[in-house]
């Protein structure tokens, strides 16, 4: 099985763990830290990252895929505001994955994960997959390292709503999703922007977020 597959299935495994804390059920009703999502929501959004693989992998009509960095530029998401339709659908989307409740969110995600790691490493390594919400298709490696990085993100996003240590994570898993965000800021603010964040503080810009 590839690398990159291996690794989100190491961070997927991490998320329902986390998914899975006592802390998470305690404050369900409560904000997240992620603006406009509430735990509940934020949870429902961490267990989608798993939902999403599987619904991509059964997914029909592949085309010639975009390459990573244009998956980005094509999202509305991305550079939209809070309010922007795309973006309520994702709090809206998470809010409904939560809404039978913690313990059967955490049932219903490890179900689908046991799923994915027997369906995954059977996969042919250039397997395209469709992604119907997009409307594009994306090499399943290609597709799996962004949700490798949702995973992430959002599992550091969690553990802070709930007051937990954000899960610890090994290379395999963060290096590529370093990488990633590096790559997407330096296409969104130009080499010279990223490099002075990272080596002049005197100089560095406001921000060099990714998204």
């Amino acid at each position: 099985m590839g690398e990159i597959r291996e690794s989100y299935l190491v961070a997927a495994r991490s998320a329902v763990a986390l998914l899975a804390d006592p802390a998470v059920a305690a404050a369900w009703e409560k904000p997240s830290a992620l603006t406009e999502f509430s735990v509940a929501g934020l949870a429902g959004h961490l267990a989608h990252q798993v939902v999403r693989v599987a619904d991509a992998l059964a997914a029909e009509g592949a085309q010639e895929p975009v390459p990573l960095l244009d998956h980005y530029s094509r999202s509305p998401w991305v550079q939209a505001g809070l309010d922007h339709e795309s973006n309520v659908s994702v709090r809206r989307g998470g809010e409904a994955a939560a809404a039978s409740g913690p313990d059967a969110l955490v049932e219903r995600t490890r179900a689908l994960l046991d799923e994915l790691a027997r369906a995954l490493p059977a996969e042919p390594g250039d397997r395209v997959v469709h992604l119907p919400w997009t409307g594009w298709s994306l090499r399943l490696d290609d597709f799996l390292l962004t949700r490798v990085m949702e995973l992430v993100v959002h599992s550091d996003d969690l553990a802070s709503s709930v007051g937990v240590e954000t899960p610890a994570l090994p290379p395999s898993v963060v290096d590529p999703v370093v990488e990633l965000l590096a790559r997407l800021a330096v296409h969104r603010h130009g080499a010279t922007a990223v490099i002075r964040a990272l080596s002049r503080a005197e100089r560095a810009p406001a921000t060099i977020s990714a998204f």
